[in-house]
């Protein structure tokens, strides 16, 4: 029972894998929760343990990458069995837990953040992610440019896409301008742009381990996800003690608070989404800023947030991983990005993002390696890109960054280039 694939024991690896081949026999496999939960828990820290113990990959995000791309080429290759991809994909889009993962991550590490590394930290955040996006568009266009690509293909369908803030807010909103403004058919564009924001996700993810690689060689070059020094998680001992199973520790109570907490600021963003248009996570995330700078929620909720963090790091993430993989993540498309043009443009756009990041954040007195990784997700494959980067990273504290990145990059991107080509035709 000591022996543990991911947070599995092994006897009960063994049961699940026994129990899911008869229920999948018996067609039997339907997307409820207790169904999907073994499902996703049984896939996912698999995909991760493979990655965890191959040689020198594991030390560049192999455990994150294996947990969303090898359930893509399981569905493309026919080698999921048809109930169980059905039902994960049913699961995924209808239930949306996506969000629950995000708001705890968000909600959780704002909430046991230094609030004045807080305020310092969203102040400058902006200014190594707006370089950085100037200069990844320039170099990746010249790079294009140079291997024969063209200034116009390669700035419109390739670098921007990549900093678009992924599918749902970047890739569809994208295609649709484009089409309007071009008189082409939607679909056309956006299957040229979405390779593009796959395999920028792709190598955001595996510079991103790289970097933690890198941290852990040259510690001062890195807060181990604090973004600038002068700051500590007051927090961070109670949420330790709850890790080392202190179960005297543990307040129950303000832990399931902490969870309803996020629920209710969730719900609040999607009630401004609807009112004037912010992305409900975006509009979630200022709710939470605001709560902390108010002083508005006690320190026994804060301790409780840490923890609802802490849990959702460890026990949801590879199995929401896999999920994505399954339901949003076609190989396909993935696949005819891989052309040597492309991929050598691909990864000099992302490079120089998180290069000028890394550079201008060392400058405003941030550390380097988490500015970097901040300006990868401007390049992510958005939420879902997000969640992937920072496990890659081992820094899920920047989740509350990565969304502005994200979510806020990406749409300053869309607009500012749809502009540019209404301008410009």
């Amino acid at each position: 029972m000591d022996y543990k694939i991911g947070i599995i024991s092994l006897p009960i690896f063994a049961i699940l894998v026994g129990l899911l081949a008869i229920l999948t026999m018996e067609g039997q496999i339907k997307p409820d929760a207790p169904t999907m939960i073994a499902v996703l828990v049984l896939g996912g820290f698999s995909c991760a343990e493979l990655g965890k113990r191959l040689p020198i990959l594991r030390n560049v995000g192999a455990a994150a990458i294996f947990a969303t791309f090898i359930p893509s080429a399981l569905v493309y290759y026919k080698l999921l069995p048809g109930p169980i991809e059905k039902s994960i994909v049913e699961f995924t889009k209808f239930t949306n837990f996506l969000y629950i993962y995000i708001a705890a991550i968000i909600v959780g590490s704002i909430l046991g953040m230094d609030r004045n590394v807080l305020i310092k930290g969203f102040l400058k955040i902006f200014v190594p992610l707006g370089v950085g996006s100037i200069a990844a568009g320039a170099v990746g266009t010249l790079v294009g440019m140079l291997l024969g690509l063209g200034a116009y293909k390669t700035f419109f369908f390739i670098v921007v896409p990549i900093m678009a803030g992924g599918v749902g807010e970047g890739a569809i909103p994208l295609s649709i301008g484009y089409s309007a403004i071009l008189g082409q058919p939607q679909g056309d564009f956006f299957a040229m742009v979405l390779p593009p924001v796959m395999l920028g996700s792709l190598t955001a993810i595996l510079f991103s381990g790289m970097l933690n690689y890198v941290g852990k060689k040259y510690p001062h070059l890195t807060g181990e996800g604090r973004l600038q020094p002068g700051g500590s998680d007051a927090l961070v001992p109670a949420a330790t003690e709850a890790h080392d199973d202190n179960t005297a520790a543990v307040d129950i109570p303000a832990i399931a608070g902490a969870g309803l907490t996020a629920i209710v600021l969730y719900l609040l963003g999607v009630m401004l989404n609807h009112l004037i248009g912010l992305p409900a996570p975006v509009a979630m995330l200022f709710l939470a800023v605001a709560a902390k700078l108010a002083s508005a929620v006690s320190p026994r909720l804060q301790s409780g947030g840490l923890i609802v963090f802490r849990f959702v790091q460890i026990g949801m993430t590879y199995p929401l991983l896999f999920a994505i993989g399954v339901a949003m993540t076609p190989w396909a498309k993935l696949m005819a990005a891989f052309t040597v043009p492309n991929l050598i443009t691909i990864v000099a756009t992302v490079f120089t993002l998180m290069a000028t990041g890394a550079f201008v954040g060392r400058l405003m007195g941030m550390y380097p390696i988490e500015s970097a990784i901040v300006n990868a997700c401007h390049s992510g494959q958005g939420g879902t890109g997000d969640v992937a980067i920072l496990t890659a990273a081992d820094r899920m504290q920047l989740m509350p960054f990565a969304q502005i990145a994200t979510r806020i990059g990406g749409a300053i991107t869309v607009t500012a280039v749809l502009v540019l080509l209404r301008w410009t035709i």
